[in-house]
């Protein structure tokens, strides 16, 4: 009886702390739990309050306009996402509709990349936790491939290289750094418009290069690296030499847009010598993070032996990756974009996105206070510096810009251009002519502020003496 009338009063005390106001709540009266893991439980609408409120003083993602990272989704996407996230990517055989699903996304990306598809064969890729990763996937196939050769000629194995531009994304230096490969670099500066110069890199080549990286859509400008050129000069050099160096094409922002709005740009499996290419479905792919997508031009140039077989998740299954569970959500999110949107649907948003991009580019020319880095845009990305003689830095717009909740990132260039100091707008869906609009006063608003705190701070304004 003691028994029963004590849970009787810990269930009617419980339905009191559930009944209480929210910020009356016990599990409210004090600070959250930092260090350790507390020893009592709360609620499941208290904990929710506190993490809430906590993830309020992150910035709007909607006016983050560094990130390459989609920001906005359609509610059914997100409500699919939400119905799967608990499915796990690598496990096939429990999933095996979320893994035919992957396959479907992989030989629709290689049949929009121009590679070999059939009904016969399925075409040879798969998905990743991002593009960083799908990029590492492509780099180690590389090597293992030059490696093969090498050995086969009876040739030291222990001195690859890879040739890319200075403007590569991190994850490339860490590539190189993860598998001990020499990375040489073609530097870009202000007498080649910084461009990428497919001529230097071809001087950079020798018999240990393991491949050659292009970008479609580099970090730094949204430049598209001129990969047919690329691929000419390889095919030329490769013929004089005897070898076969391969590009690999970094498309993890251009690979979702140039498709769509120069279908006729050869970059993709068009080109003899472009024998993988990485992309991001979490950036122009328009899925929220996180997902890439690793591609081959055929199968043979993926090497069996990066291929592990597991058995204890139910079946025999295949798995090429450096990550093992992650969710199938972001997956299938790309599957609902492909048909949801189609190729009328996703040139429709790109171009749309593309639109903003100039007319944001137009109205910083007429203000006169800044200019595009680069005049030959292609993707809805403007990197722009400020003009000759300003009185602040872009360091300081960009610090300005935040107080009207505005993420407008501030960086100088790479090597042979470190001087050149630029801010970046990448015009996401969702970043509207309205919102532009708003963006460009702003950047007006802040340079005043600055040029008056100038003069302000000025000394010989203010009349003091300079000693």
């Amino acid at each position: 009886m003691l028994h029963k009338r004590k849970h009787e009063d810990e269930v009617q005390t419980s339905l009191l702390r559930e009944n209480d106001p929210v910020f009356g709540a016990s599990g409210l009266r004090k600070p959250a739990p930092k260090y350790n893991i507390p020893e009592q439980e709360m609620t499941p609408r208290n904990a929710y309050q506190i993490v809430h409120d906590e993830l309020m003083l992150d910035g709007n993602s909607r006016l983050n306009l560094a990130t390459f990272v989609t920001t906005w989704i359609e509610p059914e996407a997100a409500q699919l996402m939400n119905e799967t996230f608990d499915k796990n990517m690598i496990d096939k055989d429990e999933y095996p509709q979320t893994a035919q699903i992957e396959m479907r996304c992989v030989n629709m990306l290689a049949n929009l990349f121009h590679g070999h598809t059939n009904s016969d064969k399925e075409a040879c890729g798969c998905s990743t936790i991002g593009s960083s990763e799908a990029a590492m996937l492509c780099g180690m196939a590389m090597k293992w491939n030059w490696r093969a050769k090498r050995k086969a000629q009876g040739k030291d194995t222990t001195k690859p290289n890879f040739v890319v531009g200075s403007d590569v994304q991190v994850c490339w230096e860490k590539f190189c750094v993860y598998w001990d490969i020499e990375m040489r670099t073609v530097n870009m500066n202000q007498n080649n418009g910084f461009k990428f110069d497919p001529a230097k890199a071809i001087e950079l080549c020798d018999e240990n290069t393991m491949g050659v990286l292009a970008i479609l859509g580099t970090t730094y400008t949204g430049e598209y690296q001129d990969v047919k050129t690329l691929n000419d000069l390889i095919d030329v050099y490769n013929k004089e030499t005897g070898y076969d160096i391969p590009i690999h094409v970094d498309a993890a922002s251009g690979g979702f847009v140039a498709p769509f709005l120069d279908p006729e740009l050869e970059w993709d499996f068009r080109l003899k010598w472009v024998n993988s290419i990485n992309v991001s479905g979490h950036k122009f792919g328009l899925v929220a993070p996180g997902v890439g997508w690793a591609m081959w031009k055929e199968w043979s140039l993926l090497p069996e032996e990066l291929i592990f077989h597991v058995n204890y998740l139910g079946g025999d299954m295949p798995t090429f990756a450096l990550n093992f569970s992650r969710p199938g959500s972001q997956v299938i999110a790309q599957y609902y974009n492909f048909i949801r949107l189609g190729f009328e649907g996703y040139r429709k948003i790109h171009q749309a996105c593309f639109d903003v991009t100039m007319y944001l580019k137009e109205r910083l020319d007429l203000s006169g206070i800044g200019e595009s880095i680069i005049e030959d845009i292609k993707m809805p990305l403007l990197a722009f510096k400020l003009k000759d003689g300003a009185s602040y830095n872009v360091y300081q717009v960009s610090d300005k810009l935040r107080y009207h909740g505005w993420q407008v990132p501030a960086y100088t260039l790479p090597s042979d251009a470190e001087d050149v100091a630029i801010l970046r707008v990448v015009a996401k869906e969702g970043f509207d002519y309205d919102l532009a609009t708003l963006l460009v006063e702003h950047i007006t608003q802040a340079t005043k502020e600055l040029e008056n705190e100038n003069e302000i701070s000025s000394p010989i304004s203010s009349g003091l003496k300079i000693c």
